[in-house]
């Protein structure tokens, strides 16, 4: 039976409606209850379930059929004829137009399958709409924390689906902190894109459908972090492919985080384990805008451990990226805008295999 164990202490947990964090303040992880060898028993479904076996969880999702919408097998497109080795793979082709499906999907899921009748979220947004998305489709009330400064599109979006905005003046940081004194208080179920690590269990299949595209590992991946979901969800694929020996190497992955909200970078540049929280200066990337990031030592290792590194933009590289894209077909939200940042900042030799997320539909953003 799957348990949750703290990164901490390693005290395990049943898989409870209420349990989100340890006694001891630490996060939770999955404790590991199934074996690799799992990715032979992938199905023809064509959404992330292909990958059910694979995923750390064992009965908790066996409801997903009801909770589905489709999410996952996204496009692995050719960026430029000239450069055949360089991919996007166009997330925003999902039901609620970002990446943040894959997890969220994942996560009801669970939800359901605990007879959860309320959930909360925080969010900069794209979690916040995929989450209110699902839970409609679960017949779950949902409350979703945002800040006050959210997309208008995308509090359209989290209302259209039935959920309760709640908007907060301040930080992302004091979004979250009142989203904890809210689920505190109802003592009800926290749908969490940083602290559910079930949410990692749906992002780790954008690693699985790269492999199964390219019919192998991509030499480097070009990732945007802010909280981590997808750099995380990257990295556990991956680890999971090569401890069964269905590849040889992992891919490294390049990090990339706005100049003016950058706490990974710094402390991966001063060789630091954890990050220290950092001023958020505004940036257009509001979806890697995290000043705090809760799960930094985690992010930090998979970064490190695939020799990859963290490269930070400025606001007119982010705003003319997406320009940039936008005249190649591509239009994506800003925050999605700084991968291309990086990957035209990034050198790559002649025949390296390059990976990039266009995370987030451009409509979703001014």
């Amino acid at each position: 039976m799957t348990k949750y164990i703290c990164s901490i202490c390693n005290k395990t947990y049943p898989i409870q409606e209420t349990r989100w964090k340890c006694e001891c303040g630490g996060l939770l992880d999955l404790e590991k209850s199934t074996g690799n060898s799992q990715i032979d028993h992938w199905t023809s479904h064509p959404s992330i379930w292909r990958y059910a076996s694979s995923m750390d969880a064992g009965d908790d999702l066996t409801g997903w059929p009801s909770i589905t919408l489709g999410e996952g097998q996204t496009p692995l497109l050719v960026l430029d004829e000239d450069r055949p080795n360089t991919f996007v793979k166009v997330e925003y082709m999902m039901p609620t137009l970002s990446f943040k499906d894959r997890g969220a999907a994942v996560l009801v899921t669970l939800a359901k399958k605990l007879s959860a009748k309320k959930m909360i979220a925080d969010s900069s947004g794209n979690a916040g709409t995929a989450i209110a998305a699902y839970s409609a489709r679960a017949g779950i009330e949902c409350d979703v924390y945002v800040s006050a400064d959210t997309s208008p599109k995308k509090l359209a979006q989290i209302q259209a689906h039935g959920a309760n905005v709640k908007a907060i003046k301040g930080t992302r940081e004091d979004v979250a902190a009142a989203a904890h004194l809210a689920v505190e208080e109802e003592q009800v179920f926290y749908a969490s894109h940083v602290y559910n690590p079930y949410f990692y269990e749906g992002t780790k299949t954008y690693a699985f459908e790269i492999f199964e595209q390219l019919k192998k590992a991509p030499d480097t991946l070009i990732v945007p972090v802010g909280n981590g979901t997808l750099v995380l969800g990257v990295y556990y694929g991956f680890k999971e492919l090569l401890e069964a020996k269905k590849i040889d190497r992992l891919p490294k992955i390049v990090a990339i985080q706005a100049e003016n909200c950058a706490p990974l970078a710094k402390a991966f540049e001063n060789q630091e384990l954890v990050a220290k929280p950092v001023k958020n200066r505004g940036t257009l990337a509001e979806g890697i805008a995290i000043a705090a990031p809760a799960r930094s030592k985690q992010i930090l290792e998979a970064i490190r451990a695939t020799e990859g590194t963290i490269i930070t933009f400025g606001e007119e590289a982010i705003a003319e990226a997406r320009s940039k894209l936008a005249a190649k077909g591509f239009y994506v939200e800003i925050t999605s805008a700084i991968n291309y940042a990086g990957y035209l900042e990034y050198s790559e030799s002649k025949d390296e295999a390059v990976i990039i997320p266009l995370c987030g539909a451009g409509i979703k953003s001014n």
